[in-house]
């Protein structure tokens, strides 16, 4: 902390400058005129919406590619874009950001539900600097008062450029730079090693579910899903009725496409259901939930019929990788009417029971270690976070 105070001392002595990212800025519009088909067997690399929103960084080397042809006009990413999601289910997690930290060697497109930030003068913000300062808190703060909507949440680009961020000098920049990557390289390598060891636990519950999911043909009959399950799609709510923790009157848990959103004061669904990830980077993903909740429109809700054990289904679903049956857009989704008609074999009840049992108890064993083995690394992130909220504070010089 000394070494930055010192160059503050040196190089901003009167305090540091905050622009308007509209008077330092431009942003440049994702992929434009593109359809579902655009997105199978494409010739050119694109930035999804999901590896803008995972990253700090953009993954140059993704395999996400797109139709575009010689001649057709699109924007192309550059060295230190600041690629920003500019929609979202929830209000906390709108306006991600991901760097494009060097210059790409190929052509590198965006998605369309994404936009990119371009600073005028490219030697303003080093690159890193803007990887770390576009997540901090007081960035991240505005960005968020500048998001609206009901069913998805979405930036205002006018009251973006509103935002104001810190301009240190690019010593002060490059220091900041150095300790917070010191941070998310230690972080790293413990999510590393965290991940290995549940890794292993994964594989040997997978190992016993694919296994075990293995029906004798004699002994078992071939039907779709919707033979044996009842799947529709959630209901609307507004994101102004979902609470990001339980209180007197929003105690009802709500999921969405990716799992739990918050908490809202009624339920539309009882029981011991599956819910399955219908809209998103997310989509396919497979979830219990038990008593009363509320499952919105992002999510598909599988209610078993007669003769067929919730368990069994739970893990039989999880077991069919889902995702691969999305559309390869840019904002991925699950047709109900898809998953209606995949086939499966399906055991006698006696024998789903007995499946659904065992397999229940080794995914308890992972469950636990993915409660248990990230608090480690949760309290690390911390320490980054309290650390990148410090650092990126300055003392504002005088207008």
């Amino acid at each position: 902390m000394s070494r930055i105070d010192d160059l503050l001392e040196r190089f901003a002595p009167s305090g540091v400058s905050s622009k308007l990212l509209g008077d330092i800025a431009a942003t440049v519009p994702g992929l434009s005129g593109k359809t579902k088909a655009d997105f199978s067997d494409g010739n050119a690399r694109y930035v999804s919406y999901k590896n803008a929103f995972a990253n700090l960084s953009v993954d140059q080397s993704s395999g996400d590619f797109v139709k575009v042809a010689p001649r057709e006009r699109q924007n192309q990413l550059r060295k230190g874009d600041v690629v920003i999601t500019g929609s979202s289910e929830s209000l906390a997690e709108v306006g991600m950001s991901s760097v494009v930290m060097d210059e790409p060697i190929e052509p590198l497109y965006l998605n369309s539900f994404c936009f990119a930030l371009r600073f005028n003068d490219p030697e303003l913000l080093f690159p890193g600097y803007a990887k770390h300062l576009f997540r901090g808190e007081s960035i991240r703060s505005q960005i968020r008062r500048t998001a609206s909507g009901v069913t998805r949440i979405n930036i205002s680009k006018p009251r973006f450029m509103q935002v104001r961020i810190p301009v240190p000098p690019l010593e002060v920049q490059h220091q900041i730079v150095r300790i917070l990557d010191q941070f998310t390289q230690l972080e790293a390598e413990l999510e590393a090693k965290l991940e290995a060891e549940l890794e292993a636990r994964r594989h040997q519950y997978e190992h016993y579910r694919e296994n075990l999911l293995v029906t004798d043909v004699a002994k078992s009959r071939r039907a779709r899903l919707d033979d044996l399950f009842d799947l529709r799609a959630g209901k609307f709510i507004a994101a102004s009725d979902i609470f990001p923790e339980p209180d007197n009157v929003h105690s009802i848990p709500c999921f969405g496409g990716g799992g739990l959103r918050g908490y809202v004061a009624e339920p539309n669904q009882q029981g011991d259901l599956v819910l399955i990830g219908r809209q998103g980077a997310l989509c396919g993903n497979v979830k219990r939930a038990s008593g009363a909740f509320y499952a919105t429109e992002h999510s598909v809700v599988v209610t078993p019929q007669d003769g067929v054990d919730i368990r069994w289904a739970f893990h039989l679903l999880k077991s069919m990788n889902l995702n691969q049956y999305a559309s390869k857009s840019a904002q991925p989704g699950l047709a109900v009417g898809t998953l209606n008609q995949l086939v499966v074999d399906v055991p006698s009840l006696d024998e789903q029971v007995r499946i659904g049992s065992i397999l229940d108890k080794f995914n308890a064993l992972v469950n636990h270690l993915s409660v248990g083995l990230p608090a480690e690394l949760a309290a690390r992130r911390k320490q980054y976070e309290y650390f990148r909220d410090k650092l990126l504070t300055f003392e504002e010089a005088a207008a």
